[in-house]
């Protein structure tokens, strides 16, 4: 059956077309791709933001199910409950932490160190696991002594002033870093309570961008999405509390001393009755 000239053209115009929004389609892919990856640090405190927001949105409603209390009452104790338990962990496990992992790591080379003994003892050859930079000390008798320093020139002004631009460069990269982490934590900071304050503002806007004929639809998706940002928090709540009960229990099971326990045990030792009683006497 032969094809008229009027069909021709009109495959014609409907293949251009189909190539013409193919290669648009194609052209705002790579534009969004470009755009993501020269604002990423933005659109990920974005993100920081909207789902410190959520998670407050969550932990005011779950305290609105037990106390009738307004919406603002409720987000203001979470954010007091929040700043407080932040600061005691802050405040009373910084220097916890610091000396435990202190102790994990000697605990860990001691350890290497039975290994590679135990490894040799019964023949095994441990000179390819390159194990010497955890079980030998720095200051070990077996590595040689630094020569006498010879007496030398006072350095030239050039390299004084080198000296000190390259001091003043790492000052400047460390208050300049200082400066961008706390920025971004009161950027985030905002975000969230902006998004916890008045949630429904934003759910309204979202939607009211949607065309009028997919707005239900669009809310439907807009619900299931903080619905499963709220799931998902509580799931990633769950994981680190089941990751620091067991990280509790192994640290107690190689023996790392709790805070309590160290700061306790120095004081109620058996040594230490004896000297107290002859000095009492």
């Amino acid at each position: 059956m032969p094809v008229s000239s009027e069909e021709r053209l009109q495959a014609r115009n409907d293949l251009a077309w189909s190539i013409s929004v193919g290669g648009i389609g194609v052209a705002l892919f790579v534009a969004l791709l470009i755009f993501a990856w020269h604002f990423a640090a933005t659109l990920f405190l974005i993100f920081a933001g909207m789902l410190l927001g959520v998670a407050l949105n969550a932990m005011t409603g779950l305290l609105g199910r037990i106390v009738p209390l307004p919406q603002p009452v409720r987000l203001a104790i979470v954010c007091v409950a929040l700043l407080a338990m932040l600061s005691g962990i802050v405040f009373l496990g910084g220097t916890t932490i610091a000396q435990q992992a202190t102790i994990l790591s000697n605990t860990i080379k001691s350890q290497l160190t039975t290994v590679k003994t135990f490894l040799e003892s019964h023949g095994v050859d441990t000179s390819f696991f390159d194990l010497s930079s955890f079980t030998t000390p720095s200051n070990s008798p077996e590595t040689p002594a630094p020569a006498a320093s010879t007496p030398h020139n006072l350095p030239s002004a050039s390299a004084i002033a080198s000296g000190g631009g390259a001091i003043l460069g790492q000052t400047f990269k460390v208050l300049l870093g200082t400066v961008s982490a706390v920025g971004n934590f009161f950027i985030v900071l905002f975000l969230g309570l902006a998004f916890a304050v008045q949630p429904s503002v934003y759910h309204d806007a979202l939607v009211f961008i949607v065309p009028a004929k997919h707005r239900d639809r669009a809310t439907v998706i807009i619900d299931r999405i903080g619905y499963t940002l709220e799931r998902w928090l509580i799931a990633q709540i769950i994981t680190m509390a089941a990751v620091f009960l067991v990280t509790w229990i192994g640290l107690a099971v190689i023996g790392i001393p709790s805070r309590s326990s160290s700061a306790f045990r120095p004081a109620c030792s058996p040594s230490s009755r004896p000297s107290a009683q002859s000095s009492a006497a």
